[in-house]
């Protein structure tokens, strides 16, 4: 299977380490055959030329050259996810297999739109961070409370904590607060049935952890597990089948929260409905 790329910039963490993740868990039966950036990166110092010479991965002079040429089709920008309304207008009409990389869009309202284009066309989409296939998660039922911390600030890295948080707490946040500190945030969320939860970022380089309870039982998670092999493996079986692992409407949940969140930075200890 030819799988095409289409990014804001190529020379980024996950362009430059997907095709060999995929070729390996595939068994070879899938490889990355055409890229397409719509600039030159900005932060790896290669452009779009060099990037492709250096991968072995031909340049898709368009789109519509990949859109055409490619049995499925991964839109990537993940740390530009505003990017992706645009990026995915061709891609979610062609009816073709297609995965939009974290963080799907900046709000509900984005996300409602470009969910839009593959429901109407019926092309097979879905998005997901990759912290979702942490194994660590698994089995969990019936959480009561929790708290999650990992690195980094809000807007790139927020999506690896608010998917599994409502993953595991099988609702949407119906208010959220952002308490700002030094080098670090919290954003608060309560939830309708009276259930609380708190989503830590910090500046430095920190692990993913969690502290739940969950069947009045205290339980800590330190995530350790190869959650990016297990969304590869994810992500390979998509291909094959065309059966996401997240249903829209829960990734539109987990956008609007995302949302809400980005209003909350705007007004610190105030509390935003989502």
């Amino acid at each position: 299977m030819n799988i095409g790329f289409i990014d804001y910039y190529l020379d980024e963490w996950h362009a430059n380490n997907y095709p060999r993740f995929i070729e390996e868990k595939s068994g070879g039966r899938m490889k990355v055959t055409r890229a397409y950036a719509q600039i030159d990166s900005p932060i790896g110092g290669r452009s779009t030329e060099a990037w492709c010479r250096d991968m072995d991965i031909p340049r898709a002079a368009s789109i519509d050259e990949i859109c055409e040429e490619c049995d499925a089709i991964i839109v990537l920008s993940p740390d530009n996810c505003e990017m992706h309304e645009a990026l995915c207008q061709k891609p979610l009409r062609t009816g073709k297999r297609v995965y939009v990389d974290k963080t799907f869009a900046p709000d509900y309202e984005t996300a409602r739109r470009i969910f839009d284009i593959a429901e109407q066309s019926g092309t097979p989409c879905y998005s997901t961070s990759a912290l979702r296939f942490a194994s660590e998660y698994a089995g969990i039922d019936q959480v009561e409370a929790l708290a999650s911390w990992g690195p980094y600030g809000f807007e790139t890295y927020a999506i690896h904590q608010l998917e599994p948080i409502m993953m595991l707490m099988k609702a949407q946040p119906e208010q959220l607060m952002y308490v700002p500190g030094k080098g670090a945030y919290t954003l608060l969320m309560r939830f309708s049935d009276g259930r609380s939860a708190s989503l830590s970022g910090f500046d430095a380089d920190a692990p993913f952890m969690m502290n739940l309870v969950s069947g009045g039982k205290n339980i800590s998670i330190n995530v350790q597990s190869d959650y990016f092999g297990g969304f590869i493996a994810n992500l390979v079986r998509f291909f094959e089948s065309g059966e996401g692992a997240v249903p829209h409407k829960e990734t539109l949940a987990i956008m609007a929260a995302r949302g809400a969140g980005v209003k909350a930075i705007q007004t610190p200890g105030e509390w935003i409905r989502v």
